[in-house]
């Protein structure tokens, strides 16, 4: 018989997959890999490596709203859209001009003098032209974030503060019943809707305001607290305030902005609240945002072309 190997009696030393310069005698729990101190991730029973950790946290399901966005605790968008509006306001005060220059205004003219004058088809030389029907489609969103000048109109400066203060209490809500990205999206069309319906019933008017997306954000309050059984007599009282104040304000505002917000948050809720709760919600609630945009999109085109042709 043949005498035993000096080194088969040493212990085999074992080292770290992620670093073999380092000894290690733990096994991930998951993969089976030595893992040295540097690798340990507790687990509930015992520890993992730094991958295994990845793909556990890949395969693990998000919690979502009841709409299918992300939970969030922080109503980012809601702060980001005040933010935006107050600093469009304090670049109104400091330069007027941007109100001429940025509002939602379907079509007008500019004379040599430097004032704003109707839009007429034919018009004397050195005046030119202005507002969509010039290009400038950017008012259609621009307009939705500025508001009446301190001493200007009905409510002064309490037009943005009226704005900002409904936005603060019910855009909250919704973004947390949405999620950031379905909510940004709700905004954002329901203030082009808005400027739409201005372009198509009364482009010579110059219009600013929030108004348009609050009436869609709030429509959609209505739409989403329905959906969760809500108690009705309370959000029903709020839906007629809203549609009050529709025809109220109608005296002193534009009523095609609010009614164009109204309209298509309204539409955008429906999808958002209604979307089948599988694999194809985000689907259809995508389709829908970009059905309603491509609509919108071809009635302004539509209507430019009729006021240029």
């Amino acid at each position: 018989m043949e005498p035993e190997s000096p080194s088969s009696s040493e212990p085999t030393v074992t080292t770290c997959y992620r670093h073999p310069e380092v000894e290690a005698y733990v096994r991930c729990t998951r993969c089976d890999r030595f893992i040295c101190p540097d690798c340990m991730h507790e687990a509930a029973v015992g520890h993992q490596c730094p991958e295994c950790v990845r793909d556990g946290a890949r395969t693990v399901r998000q919690a979502r709203t009841a709409f299918g966005g992300r939970i969030s605790a922080v109503p980012l968008v809601t702060y980001v859209l005040i933010g935006l509006n107050v600093l469009a306001y304090l670049a109104e005060v400091v330069r007027p001009s941007v109100v001429d220059d940025f509002a939602v205004l379907g079509r007008g003219l500019a004379g040599p003098d430097g004032l704003h004058y109707v839009w007429q088809a034919v018009y004397p030389s050195g005046f030119h032209p202005e507002g969509v029907v010039d290009g400038e489609w950017y008012r259609l969103l621009t307009g939705a974030f500025l508001h009446l000048p301190p001493t200007e109109g009905t409510f002064g400066v309490l037009h943005i503060v009226m704005n900002m203060v409904t936005l603060w209490n019910v855009g909250r809500i919704v973004e947390a019943q949405l999620g950031r990205a379905r909510y940004l999206a709700l905004y954002l069309l329901s203030a082009l809707g808005g400027s739409v319906l201005v372009l198509l019933l009364a482009p010579d008017a110059r219009t600013v305001g929030a108004s348009g997306a609050l009436f869609g954000v709030c429509t959609a309050y209505y739409v989403l607290a329905r959906r969760l059984g809500a108690d009705p007599r309370g959000i029903n009282r709020f839906m007629a305030g809203l549609l009050i104040w529709l025809v109220l304000s109608a005296v002193v505002t534009s009523w095609q902005g609010h009614l164009g917000g109204l309209l298509t948050g309204g539409l955008i809720a429906l999808a958002y609240a209604y979307a089948p709760r599988d694999r194809r919600r985000v689907l259809v609630q995508a389709s829908a945002c970009a059905v309603v945009l491509a609509l919108l999109l071809v009635l302004a085109v539509g209507k430019v072309a009729a006021m240029t042709g």
